[in-house]
């Protein structure tokens, strides 16, 4: 991530997953925080930054 807009579409698809109530994507660290009911899937949260165009590169 390298800007403001990577981080809305990176935010917006994990967003999407069922039980995800907040995300937080910061581009300067290439962190994402990720706040959910349940226990996340990580294949779930790796197909979300796939499809917004990045690389999960791992849990921190």
């Amino acid at each position: 991530m390298t800007c403001g807009h990577c981080e809305g579409a990176v935010s917006e698809e994990i967003s999407g997953i069922e039980g995800v109530t907040s995300v937080k994507a910061v581009a300067s660290t290439g962190q994402v925080t990720v706040i959910s009911r349940a226990p996340l899937d990580e294949e779930a949260v790796r197909a979300a930054v796939d499809e917004a165009g990045y690389e999960l590169a791992g849990r921190a």
